[in-house]
C-alpha cells in the first residue's frame, strides 16, 4: 500500500478536513481492476485494511493502480495503519505497506 497527497485533497483545504468532501476522499482507497475481481469486491465495495499496527475501513474504487498495490490518501484512516517508528524522519513510513485487504459484506 501506498499512501499519499492528493490534488483532491489540496483543492479542499479551504472546506475542511470535519467535512464530507474530505472524510470521504481520504476514505476511499484506489485498486488495479484485477485485483478487485481477485478478491471479490465491487467498484464502490467496501474492504477492510490490515496492517501489523492497525485496521481501517475504506471504500474501494478502481484506478490506475499497478496490480498488486493500492493507493490511498493521508487521512485519520491511514494514520490508524502506520507505525510509530519515523526512522528520524519525523514521519512514519508511508509508502510500500504490506498489507492485508478483505471485502466486506455490503
Amino acid at each position: 500500500m501506498n499512501a499519499g497527497r492528493t490534488t483532491k485533497q489540496g483543492q479542499q483545504i479551504s472546506v475542511g478536513k470535519d467535512s464530507a468532501e474530505y472524510k470521504a476522499l481520504v476514505s476511499t482507497l484506489n485498486m488495479n481492476p484485477d485485483d478487485m475481481k481477485e478478491i471479490g469486491v465491487e467498484p464502490g465495495g467496501s474492504v477492510r485494511v490490515r496492517s501489523e499496527n492497525g485496521e481501517a475501513t475504506f471504500r474501494c474504487l478502481e484506478g490506475k493502480i499497478p496490480q498488486g498495490m493500492i493507493f490511498v490518501p493521508y487521512g485519520p484512516p491511514t494514520c490508524r495503519l502506520m507505525g510509530q517508528q519515523t526512522d528520524g524522519t519525523g514521519m512514519p513510513t508511508s509508502k510500500g505497506w504490506e498489507v492485508e485487504v478483505e471485502p466486506m459484506a455490503s
